[in-house]
């Protein structure tokens, strides 16, 4: 059996895509995967392919980098075709109507998410997500297998394709390594870098309980550290910028505690952020929003404190909590990465991930 992954969007190291998903499967099957404008490369038995494609703005990308990636995609004749990006769905009916099995991996609720683009005028913002969501609705009915990254997705679209599963997004154990002696000097926050992450309360709060942030990860929009670097709080920040799987490890061995303070938007509240789990994973105790789904992983579970992600003083609070209380930072860490061993990892999802593709063999 021959597996053909396929994104017009992410990297060709992407962690979900290529470091879980094609990883895992090419430990049992034949696995290329498809990416725009990479290097062609052989990585822990996947075959990467670069596809090719000129573009200057990101609706010339959504329709030439689709096209390019489905002729690349047509001369691979694989068995099954798993795709990763909403822009692709005419092209994956086009697979399937030409008798391909075919697998749509969401990672986001996408037509949710569209309420908040930036790069979408507010007034076209609502009516973009309403005929989107129908037209996904529809192709998606007519695949072969949905995965989603979060339970909450699932729910949404098993009621139009009962051949629908969640498969998390959670750590690789092996890839974390967990923190033996927190250091009370700094927290950290890894990830995307953006007004809606909560970053700038983040900073402040940090710089009010007198020790730093260590900052890592990649600004959106670029011109969003500017607004940073403005704030009278930006000395508190240690800042690491995009970072490798061995730098976030260090910097996690740098912190007592991770913040993860998402803002309330819709896309968030019911959403599984994967460096919450990698958070618990090095044993870091977790400061997150108090979203109720949240509350019922971090606090049903003691291995952090919840927080009103708008409230500056709440994360202060939460901040010094750990600060005052060296003991219980620690007992919350360690009960997280236990979390985490027994529930919260990817070799779970993994079999999860190969029970799809033999149901779809069906061996």
């Amino acid at each position: 059996m021959k597996i053909c992954h396929i994104t017009t969007v992410h990297n060709q190291n992407d962690v979900r895509i290529f470091q879980k998903e094609c990883s895992s499967l090419a430990k049992k099957f034949e696995t290329v995967f498809l990416v725009v404008n990479g290097e062609n490369d052989q990585k822990n038995n996947v075959l990467i392919k670069k596809v090719t494609v000129i573009y200057k703005s990101r609706i010339t990308r959504f329709i030439k980098a689709s096209i390019a990636v489905y002729k690349a995609a047509l001369k691979e004749k694989a068995t099954i075709y798993h795709f990763h990006d909403p822009e692709f769905l005419p092209f994956a009916l086009k697979l399937k109507r030409k008798g391909f099995k075919v697998i749509y991996d969401v990672h986001e609720d996408v037509p949710r998410q569209i309420l908040s683009k930036y790069w979408i005028p507010k007034l076209l913002r609502s009516i973009v997500s309403i005929l989107f969501e129908k037209y996904e609705n529809r192709v998606a009915e007519k695949l072969d297998y949905i995965c989603t990254a979060t339970p909450f997705i699932r729910e949404r679209f098993i009621k139009i394709n009962p051949k629908t599963i969640d498969i998390n997004n959670f750590p690789i154990l092996d890839n974390i390594n967990h923190v033996n002696h927190l250091n009370f000097d700094a927290v950290c926050y890894v990830g995307s870098i953006s007004s809606v992450r909560g970053i700038k309360e983040n900073i402040i709060a940090t710089e009010k309980c007198g020790i730093r942030i260590n900052l890592a990860g990649s600004y959106s929009p670029s011109h969003f550290k500017d607004e940073l670097q403005k704030l009278q709080s930006w000395n508190s920040v240690n800042e690491y910028g995009h970072v490798s799987l061995s730098e976030i490890n260090k910097i996690f061995n740098n912190s007592f505690a991770g913040l993860v303070t998402l803002q309330p938007i819709i896309n968030y509240v019911d959403s599984l952020p994967i460096k919450m789990f990698e958070y618990m994973a090095a044993q870091l105790p977790v400061i997150a929003s108090n979203f109720p789904f949240w509350k019922n992983i971090i606090e049903e579970n003691n291995v952090g404190i919840c927080v009103d992600p708008n409230s500056t003083k709440e994360i202060e609070d939460a901040i010094m909590i750990l600060l005052n209380n060296k003991k219980l930072a620690k007992e919350m860490g360690e009960r997280g990465r236990k979390l985490v061993e027994e529930k919260y990892n990817w070799y779970n999802e993994e079999l999860k991930l190969y029970k799809v593709y033999n149901n779809l063999m069906g061996t």
